[in-house]
């Protein structure tokens, strides 16, 4: 796919999606990770809800967790699109797949997106069950949404600043409302397998204190729209040579489970802030 046509089905998708829910347009689009999910339900009943196989350009996901569906509510004044369905690099998908649904949702009008995802903690003094703001990341994924051909006018350039990709005055807010909650640094990494303990070490060196499969690349498309970007992680495991037990999905979404009434308190009360 060229990178014009990435951005052209995009907005296609974007029109199908409109439609679909019956509204003109979104303002604030969340991207519902790893134990996420059940959390999203105290904000309130969809309006709607679309299978995003249903929408243009869009790949069915295959992680347990993660339905494919992106659902509309009404939250005051504001247009809320909830994305349940996520993909990711090591599912075989190219970086313009992974990007197109904060593409679409940016399309529909979304100005501010919020991105959430488990990850695993890199910092001793993070334990499973906290929430963390990303305030910057490493992407260690060797590749980009923004890879190929220039995008076409008007779009900005490929060669995007990403110095305040994560929205310093929405990070101040949300340490405000939550001021438990600290910051952190994601390393983005293709997965689909766990990290060793001296890849942990070495993330640990170059200031890394998560790490994950998921998020960067959404979060540079998001920012070379324009849009305003935001991103919780929920840690669900200590990483590999920091955690005493082997590694598995499954405590993925127990944690998410078991942390679901702060999530729920967390996302509503960043609905009315960001």
């Amino acid at each position: 796919m060229t990178t014009e046509n990435a951005f052209e089905l995009a907005r296609q998708a974007a029109g199908d999606l409109l439609r679909r829910c019956g509204v003109d347009h979104f303002d604030l689009a969340i991207v519902l990770g790893s134990g996420w999910k059940q959390a999203a339900n105290a904000l309130g009943t969809p309006s709607a809800t679309v299978l995003t196989r249903e929408l243009r350009g869009f790949v069915a996901p295959t992680v347990p967790g993660h339905d494919g569906v992106i659902s509309a509510l009404r939250i005051g004044d504001r247009n809320i699109a909830l994305i349940s369905g996520r993909v990711h690099l090591y599912e075989g998908n190219a970086a313009t797949a992974v990007a197109h649904p904060i593409r679409t949702a940016v399309f529909a009008g979304a100005t501010k997106i919020l991105l959430t995802n488990a990850a695993g903690s890199i910092d001793r003094a993070t334990k499973p069950g906290a929430v963390v703001v990303i305030r910057d990341h490493l992407n260690l994924t060797a590749t980009s949404p923004l890879e190929g051909e220039s995008p076409p006018e008007p779009y900005a350039s490929r060669f995007i600043d990403l110095t305040h990709l994560y929205d310093p005055g929405a990070r101040a807010r949300i340490k405000s409302a939550f001021p438990e909650i600290t910051e952190g640094v994601y390393a983005g990494v293709r997965g689909p397998h766990y990290e060793t303990p001296a890849e942990i070490e070495m993330l640990r060196t170059i200031g890394a204190t998560l790490v994950g499969m998921s998020t960067v690349l959404e979060a540079i498309a998001a920012h070379h729209l324009g849009a305003q970007v935001s991103a919780l992680s929920l840690v669900t495991n200590m990483a590999a040579g920091v955690s005493p037990t082997p590694l598995h999905h499954l405590e993925v979404l127990e944690a998410g489970r078991n942390a679901e009434g702060e999530l729920a308190t967390v996302l509503s009360t960043l609905v009315a802030l960001l």
